[in-house]
């Protein structure tokens, strides 16, 4: 088929002794053109979501286990990535972050690959990379690690998510690899502000910024705007939390943010993309918990087209009954077949993969090749 990508595909079934679902994962991979790149030498980052501590929906070490293996069977370096996150949680800085994924059990013993924070301790280990027709992005900033590394590839727990609407490839790379203040920058339209009765007026912020922007006054700071210019340093070294932003982008904006993001990550260098359509949870998996699949549990796809790859996610999801039970069901979601668009009626998924396709990071048109 003219003008498309492969997209490959297989279901969980396993009905034989012969092969188990690991091993079903490498197959696929490896069918997939996986083994085509070279990993000889090279550092490999594996960008995933290590799930936030209480949430039981995000992908298990197991699989990354797989991906581990295979770059190793091919002479490569890997490790696993993420970014530390904006919001206060157990993955805001490398040390909680770190001790997070060692607990929902991703260290080198079951993976087979040391954990590296791709942004740094405190979430400004960062590199500005040029958006290559960027609309809403000129340069992005992405965790200096995954930068760092020779080859990318990425593993995703395809799901909803409560302001992209769908978790999907674009959104584990895009938002998943800024920096806290790459996260800032898609999330926010403005910039970042002092809670109050957090400050402690430590003066942490003022010596960190460069334009004199956030200033102490009767003990507590401020942010001058038009001094500002949004590189969230001071929001990365607040030690109580204080320095915030508002959460504020359009969900159509937010997701062409992150395709532009995602742009930025994977241009120029060796990229694979797995997303696994698992425990399909309405929200991310940097929730503290998580609900009921919204549909069944579909398969596993992979392919070198990240946005082919989330079209055809998304495509599988649509087909999918309702899954009983789950917020499908309850009074005050939207009545409509579009599983993530009944979860969160105000989201715009088809944003993300149609700006995604328009700046020439892929293509929506795909050829399911199932084995």
């Amino acid at each position: 088929m003219a003008n498309t990508s492969k997209v490959y595909f297989t279901d969980f079934r396993c009905p034989s002794f012969r092969e188990n679902l690991q091993q079903k994962l490498a197959r696929l991979i490896m069918t997939a053109g996986f083994g085509d790149i070279d990993m000889d030498g090279k550092f490999v980052a594996i960008k995933l979501h290590f799930g936030e501590p209480g949430n039981m929906a995000y992908l298990r070490p197991n699989w990354a286990k797989v991906v581990a293996d295979l770059v190793k069977d091919q002479g490569g370096k890997p490790f696993l990535t993420d970014c530390n996150t904006l919001y206060v949680g157990g993955r805001k800085n490398a040390l909680d972050h770190i001790e997070s994924a060692y607990t929902n059990g991703f260290n080198p013993f079951t993976t087979g690959c040391h954990v590296i924070i791709a942004d740094g301790l405190k979430g400004n280990d960062e590199v500005e990379v040029p958006v290559e027709g960027g609309e809403y992005v000129k340069a992005a900033k992405i965790g200096r690690a995954v930068m760092d590394a020779d080859v990318f590839i990425s593993l995703t727990h395809f799901k909803g998510h409560e302001q992209a609407g769908m978790g999907g490839t674009l959104k584990n790379i895009g938002m998943g690899c800024g920096s806290r203040a790459g996260k800032m920058e898609q999330h926010n339209s403005g910039k970042p502000f002092v809670k109050q009765k957090l400050c402690v007026g430590c003066k942490t912020c003022t010596k960190i910024c460069a334009h004199d922007a956030p200033t102490i006054t009767d003990g507590k700071a401020t942010i001058d705007t038009d001094k500002c210019v949004g590189c969230a340093r001071c929001l990365a070294v607040c030690p109580t939390d204080a320095i915030q932003c508002t959460w504020d982008e359009a969900p159509t904006i937010l997701n062409k943010k992150i395709a532009e993001y995602t742009k930025a990550v994977v241009d120029g260098r060796p990229c694979f993309h797995i997303s696994l359509v698992m425990d399909v949870s309405p929200n991310c998996d940097c929730h503290g918990e998580n609900d009921v699949p919204i549909v069944p549990n579909v398969g596993m796809f992979a392919s070198f087209d990240p946005v082919a790859l989330d079209q055809a996610c998304a495509d599988a999801v649509l087909a999918q009954p309702k899954m009983l039970g789950s917020v499908m069901f309850d009074k005050d979601t939207c009545q409509c077949d579009d599983p993530f668009k009944a979860a969160h009626p105000d989201t715009n998924w088809e944003a993300c993969v149609e700006h995604a396709e328009k700046i020439g990071l892929g293509t929506r048109a795909y050829e399911l090749v199932k084995i």
